[in-house]
């Protein structure tokens, strides 16, 4: 148990373990494309941030399959296991059994077959059950608290009363690590109101878990239970990408019951889907010429499409996938354009043309932005058409607003460079959670997304007051901020956040990223209360849901540095291969 501690590499173990089905891509040399290339000359006037080149060749992905889901019984052995689980789930009636297979559901990436049952299940414990704390454990309490708060229940604190009061007065002591873990989990589900949540329950928590895991005795405890204990204190479930946590979960699941059974065939269900969907954005990737022509500018269509898994990974959510993936490419191509490349009058034209929307200003564009720009116009037109026809509403106005917004902001941080400017804190945020460009994710998002667009839901999001989208955004640019500022100002690049912060206070780079943690988990506070608020109902519940997984994407690719620019230093390689190449054996 000596690998047990906060930051380990063994956190993910049991998910990037290699079977004998395990693949990993070629590095092959890059394919032409039948389009004039930028030469990659030196150029005083122009940055470079000497990214890598892909890791993904493009015939590696479309070899990808999933061997097991190729078996002619397959689809038809899921369902049959899919009802045997929905009769256990109408056969298990005693409440905390009822709980405890909810979130075994949840955990292990099925509960999406069992929607309408879980939620009737969980409505009749806020209605009927939520009171019934005193008779219960700490595991039960906070298992309900926190199934009940991820489901949207306004659920209070209150239900801690019993053990909070104890655990002020110093008379309540438990070595139950699992239900130890579990309120340390449920207390990540608090709003800024839950003061008692924060101060009490999980100080309590984070207390005795760390003092187990450093007890020479802690051997004593299961290697799993233990292992879920460090990877809480790492980071709380509730912040976690859920496609990587499923995979996690299967792999170290102790039981041979229906379930596993039923998860490990649906998980190779759903990464055949995925696969094809990959396949599929490649090829479109391949044939804009932007990777061959834009030498500069990061090639990542299978992180970009990783991005859109965290946000929305479900088999029926396909066309959502592909095309926030390509909005995400083309993203991440601008950036490079205004952070590394472009001249500051070049930046500026640009953005220009963006705002009008005016594609016969296109040669006004030096040439390696014409390109770029055509993909841009033709792609979210493209969208726009696909909405009109099917959900009846024009969108193009306001995608093309989120385009223009994003390009304003990028301008702003391309001055603060070439001046040498370096803002607060307060004004680096006022720009910099757009710059991020969530608002602009979520804003197609919503659109391809929804049965019916509102109206008045597509103003207050290009009006940037949607306060989920700011919060999903704020978590993003910090998260990001944290895992990439080192690298950027290497390159010369703008202040982030935590130099921001040094700059303004004096503060060591220590206590600055503290203060930014600090920042990331109040933002969290906020974006819980969006799920219980009842602000909330003209947004569809999938997008609320969307817009926090984004938040929580952004936490996975830069938990340990840079996962999109450098993607095998910060373990994006090895988390793509666990969800969307390597298979679970099923012999």
């Amino acid at each position: 148990m000596s690998t047990l501690c906060i930051g380990s590499t063994h956190i993910y173990h049991n998910a990037l373990r290699l079977s004998p089905t395990s693949r990993s891509p070629r590095r092959l040399a890059w394919t032409s494309v039948k389009t004039k290339t930028v030469a990659a000359t030196v150029d005083t006037l122009r940055g470079s941030a000497n990214y890598e080149p892909s890791r993904w060749d493009h015939e590696f992905l479309l070899s990808l399959e999933n061997i097991y889901v190729k078996r002619a019984n397959c689809v038809r052995d899921r369902d049959f296991l899919k009802e045997k689980v929905r009769k256990v789930l109408d056969e298990t009636t005693t409440p905390l059994e009822q709980l405890e297979l909810v979130d075994k559901l949840q955990r292990l990436g099925v509960s999406y077959h069992f929607e309408s049952k879980i939620d009737n299940i969980l409505t009749d414990f806020y209605h009927n059950n939520v009171r019934e704390c005193g008779k219960e454990d700490l595991h039960a309490t906070a298992l309900k608290f926190r199934l009940l708060r991820e489901h949207g229940f306004n659920v209070s604190e209150g239900i801690f009363d019993v053990f909070i009061n104890k655990i002020e007065d110093g008379t309540f002591e438990s070595d139950d690590i699992r239900g130890l873990i579990s309120v340390y989990e449920a207390s990540y589900l608090a709003t800024k109101l839950d003061t008692k949540l924060h101060k009490v329950i999980r100080a309590y928590a984070n207390q005795q878990l760390r003092k187990i895991i450093d007890s020479p005795d802690h051997n004593t405890y299961d290697v799993n239970v233990l292992e879920m204990a460090v990877e809480a204190l790492e980071m709380p479930y509730h912040w976690r990408m859920k496609r990587l946590e499923t995979r996690r979960y299967i792999d170290a699941y102790s039981k041979h019951d229906v379930l596993i059974e039923f998860a490990k065939i649906d998980f190779n269900i759903v990464q055949a889907v995925h696969q094809e969907e990959l396949k599929y954005l490649s090829s479109w990737w391949k044939e804009t010429g932007l990777s061959n022509q834009l030498h500069f500018a990061r090639d990542r269509i299978v992180e970009n499409y990783f991005w859109t898994v965290g946000q929305i990974q479900e088999p029926q959510f396909g066309y959502v996938r592909r095309v926030i993936t390509k909005i995400n490419a083309l993203i991440t191509t601008i950036d490079d354009i205004y952070d590394v490349y472009g001249t500051l009058d070049e930046l500026q034209q640009f953005t220009a043309i963006v705002e009008n929307w005016d594609v016969n200003r296109l040669d006004e564009l030096p040439e390696y932005m014409k390109l770029c720009y055509l993909v841009l116009y033709n792609e979210t037109n493209s969208i726009g058409r696909d909405i009109l026809k099917d959900k009846n509403i024009n969108v193009i106005p306001f995608l093309k607003k989120s385009w223009g917004d994003l390009c304003k902001a990028y301008l702003v941080e391309a001055k603060w460079h070439k001046k040498k400017h370096k803002p607060s804190v307060e004004e680096y945020m006022q720009n910099a959670w757009i710059s991020i460009s969530a608002p602009t994710i979520l804003a197609h998002f919503y659109c391809v997304f929804s049965d019916k667009i509102s109206s008045q839901v597509l103003e207050t999001l290009s009006r940037h007051q949607q306060h989920v989208v700011r919060c999903s955004a704020i978590v993003l640019r910090l998260a990001n901020d944290l895992g990439t500022s080192p690298d950027e100002l290497k390159r010369g690049d703008v202040l982030k956040s935590v130099q921001c912060y040094m700059n303004e206070t004096g503060a060591s780079e220590e206590k600055s990223r503290a203060y930014v943690e600090d920042m990331i988990s109040n933002t969290w506070n906020e974006m819980n209360n969006e799920i219980i608020s009842h602000d909330s109902s003209l947004l569809p519940r999938g997008f609320v849901e969307a817009a926090i997984n984004l938040a929580r994407m952004s936490q996975c690719m830069y938990q340990y540095g840079d996962g999109h620019g450098s993607p095998e230093k910060a373990k994006t390689v090895d988390r793509i291969l666990s969800t969307l190449v390597n298979p679970i054996p099923l012999d």
